[in-house]
Parts: structure tokens; sequence; C-alpha cells
């Protein structure tokens, strides 16, 4: 079942440094693990990665750096930095806390036991 792209817009900030909180990658490396890792829920384009990815450089959530080259080409990757880890707890907390009232909303305002 395809998501409606709303859903996941205002989200994509937090699985992307989730993805980085485990290791570095590279764009096309962190497009394919999110699918991997979503069963092809999130399938993420280039064109919606790479602003998404200079935005959190700006906010100093993530710093990039060049890495191997393969067929001629120099793989940038990304690194999740301190500041950027601390967002991300403040994110996944706001998550939680919003999926939990979803969830007792569509449960009838009754929290299901382990949601």
């Amino acid at each position: 079942m395809a998501i409606d792209k709303s859903l996941i817009s205002g989200n994509t900030d937090m699985l992307i440094l989730k993805l980085l909180e485990k290791q570095d990658m590279y764009g096309y490396q962190m497009i394919e693990e999110l699918a991997k890792q979503s069963d092809h829920t999130f399938e993420l384009k280039a064109g919606t990665l790479y602003p998404l990815l200079h935005l959190l450089e700006q906010k100093q959530y993530l710093v990039s750096y060049d890495g191997e080259t393969v067929a001629g080409k120099t793989r940038k990757y990304y690194r999740i930095t301190d500041e950027g880890k601390r967002f991300l707890v403040v994110r996944l907390s706001e998550w939680e806390s919003y999926s939990a009232a979803v969830n007792k909303v569509l449960s009838g305002g009754v929290l299901l036991a382990g949601i």
C-alpha cells in the first residue's frame, strides 16, 4: 500500500539521522538502507535526499567528507555530529509522544499496551 508522502516528509530528517547514528553513509547507501529497513515503505529519491542532507549540514547536525572513489567518482559520506545526536533524541521523543497520541485516538481513547 502506498503511503501518503505528507506523512513521511515531516520525519525524514529523523530517519536519516537514525541511519547515520549507526554508521557513516553516502547518499545512495542511505536511500537503499532506508528502503531495506522499512520493507520499501520509504523510497526516497535523490532529489529529496540531497537537499535534506544539505539542510542538516547547515544546521550542523551532520558533516560530510570525501570517501573512496568508485568508477571515477568520489563518494561523499555523511556523519552525524554531537549536535545531530542531541537533535535526534529530541525528535525521537517527539515521535514517541505523537505516535502514542495517534494510537490512543485510533483505539477510541484507550492506550493500547505495547504501543
